[in-house]
């Protein structure tokens, strides 16, 4: 539970930060969405070979080989002086996370008896959530008061606990069989998946398709996805069972759980940025406002989790879509003029609705698949939040600089009605004209940003009809 922990705080912890991160690394604003989707994309890619790694070496050289891994990239992002050292840093600690959260959950199952079984999923998924969501929280009364290094130092001896411990008294397990693994369906799938994320991560900075880069990674992303499909429908044996996708509700809980993901992680990333840079809050306090809403999340998880079966869990949906909606449509009206109170009400609504539809989608995703295909399908369900929030933040970065710099030359034209610049711009002086120009740069930012709440919100809006395609499934009495 404390690599889970470890692993999910991670990807978050560096979110309160990023100022600091910013100017040590000499990083532009487009590079920041990096630090968060290299480390989770990397960690997507890895995490479907996780059952055939511990298989082959066992789940034991596995955990410690991952840890070990995992520490040396805390050490790497500590010594980055480059934009490209720290983000392959991180790539390199998303690809050793990828395994961790998998072989935790497996080694809980094997090691603790039958009867604990049904609590050990939702601990499980509270403990990674409470990771992710206390990562700004901590990253933030750390950089403040200590350095933005002490935010990946804090995890060294944490991992260097967690290693002794399975060292000493976990017991090695490998597979009876040799399992075989589906290499091919998941480098293509790897491939589409890299050369889209890095299309809308770099898209901006090369003005897109002028740049033969650019060209070279929609390419890569179109090849990748048309073999994996082509892989899919062909073969029998692949790495993601099509049979997944005949069952109505697991396919269109799934396409919802991405749209969660889509909202979840990037809501978190845009928050202590937003208070820290437009609305000047210091770090410490920005990571603390955030930590109602995963309050308000895990909170809303826990007591859905334990609402009675005989209820239709549809309804649980549609509440949770309504208190989400109504959340982000609450951040469409941030203004520098706002308290902290403002922020911390959107965060509770928005965390509760969130932590209403994880278990309410989940429930819905499962209740009518086989079980033969829970495995495979629980691992797919996983992944489809981590896409999702992974393009999330790439999509909301490349609509943010694009809002931005329109709304930047719209204000700068719109100087001249108020007599401001243009009369008098023989006059100022360059301070002045630079102090202008922060204004105008300062107040498009911020309709830039509530332009990405606005996305937000239309994804989950866009996503909302799907509810009406779930089943309620058969009781058998």
């Amino acid at each position: 539970m404390l690599a889970t922990f470890m692993q999910a705080m991670n990807i978050s912890i560096p979110n309160a930060a990023l100022p600091y991160v910013q100017g040590a690394l000499s990083m532009t604003d487009d590079e920041i969405g990096w630090i968060f989707t290299s480390y989770i994309a990397a960690s997507a890619i890895v995490m479907p070979m996780t059952h055939w790694l511990s298989g082959r070496c066992g789940r034991k050289a596995v955990f410690q080989i991952s840890l070990a891994v995992f520490s040396f990239a805390l050490i790497l992002d500590t010594l980055a002086t480059t934009p490209l050292q720290f983000v392959s840093a991180r790539i390199l600690q998303g690809a050793a996370s990828g395994t961790l959260a998998p072989l935790s959950i497996s080694i809980l199952l094997d090691e603790l008896p039958p009867l604990r079984h049904g609590h050990i999923g939702l601990l499980w998924s509270v403990t990674a959530l409470l990771g992710m969501l206390s990562g700004p929280g901590i990253g933030g009364a750390l950089s403040e008061y200590v350095g933005w290094q002490s935010i990946f130092y804090l995890s060294l001896p944490i991992a260097a606990f967690i290693a002794l411990t399975m060292g000493f008294y976990l017991r090695e397990k490998k597979a009876e069989k040799r399992p075989s693994f589906d290499f091919f369906g998941l480098a293509t799938f790897s491939l589409g998946i890299t050369g889209l994320q890095m299309l809308l991560d770099r898209g901006e900075r090369m003005e897109w398709f002028a740049s033969t880069e650019i060209w070279a990674e929609t390419i890569a992303s179109v090849l990748g996805f048309y073999l994996f499909i082509v892989h899919v429908l062909t073969k029998d044996q692949h790495f993601l069972n099509k049979a997944l996708f005949k069952d109505r509700n697991f396919g269109v809980s799934t396409v919802m759980f991405f749209a969660l993901g889509f909202v979840l992680l990037p809501t978190l990333a845009l928050t202590s940025p937003i208070l820290e840079e437009l609305f000047g809050y210091p770090a410490h306090t920005a990571g603390y406002i955030t930590i109602p809403r995963g309050i308000a999340l895990i909170s809303a998880l826990l007591l859905a989790w334990r609402l009675p079966a005989r209820v239709d869990n549809r309804l649980f949906v549609i509440g949770g879509l309504c208190l989400a909606v109504y959340g982000t449509w609450q951040m469409v009206g941030y203004s520098p003029l706002m308290d902290e109170r403002a922020v911390i009400l959107a965060g509770i609504f928005q965390g509760a609705g969130l932590g209403i539809l994880m278990p309410a989608l989940t429930r819905a995703a499962f209740s009518t698949l086989d079980p033969t295909f829970r495995s495979e399908g629980t691992a797919f369900f996983n992944l489809s939040r981590l896409y999702g929030s992974t393009l999330g933040i790439a999509i909301v970065q490349i609509y943010f600089f694009n809002n931005t710099q329109s709304m930047h030359l719209a204000l700068a034209n719109n100087l001249r009605p108020y007599r401001i610049a243009s009369e008098t711009a023989g006059s100022l002086s360059m301070p002045a004209l630079a102090t202008m120009n922060d204004l105008v740069t300062s107040q498009s930012a911020i309709v830039g940003v509530i332009g990405q709440f606005k996305l937000l919100m239309a994804v989950m809006l866009i996503a909302s009809p799907l509810v009406l395609f779930l089943r309620k499934p058969r009781v058998d009495k």
